[in-house]
């Protein structure tokens, strides 16, 4: 099994920034892609970002490119998302998600393991 534990969430305002982390443990994190979706109220669970192997190919969605950035530690175990320029519309609950069977991906259904997900509220 696959543990994922995200944090680095929280409060903060417009134009503001943040750094979600996602640490893992329980199989060789070099072999997982690993991805980001965020889910806000009433809403449904959208992709953000997603990461080869190697850390040479990303992936984002358009609401946050140029914003955002995925990176990843093979070394440390932990994927990461820079968050730059936030917006209120930004605000939701932030899954980091692991795949050990295919290629990077943008599609939810294509992640094997989750995590419990962080909250990020962005105030204007």
């Amino acid at each position: 099994q696959v543990q994922l534990v995200e944090s680095g969430g929280g409060l903060v305002q417009a134009g503001d920034s943040l750094r979600l982390s996602c640490a893992a443990s329980g199989r060789t994190f070099s072999r997982g892609t690993m991805g980001w979706f965020r889910q806000a109220p009433g809403k449904e669970r959208d992709f953000v970002s997603a990461i080869s192997r190697s850390g040479g190919s990303t992936y984002y969605a358009d609401s946050v490119k140029g914003r955002f950035t995925i990176s990843r530690d093979n070394a440390k175990n932990t994927v990461y998302l820079q968050m730059n320029s936030l917006k209120p519309e930004d605000t939701a609950v932030y899954y980091c998600a692991a795949d050990y069977y295919g290629l990077a991906s943008i599609r939810l259904y294509d992640y094997n393991y989750w995590g419990q997900g962080t909250q990020v509220t962005v105030s204007s």
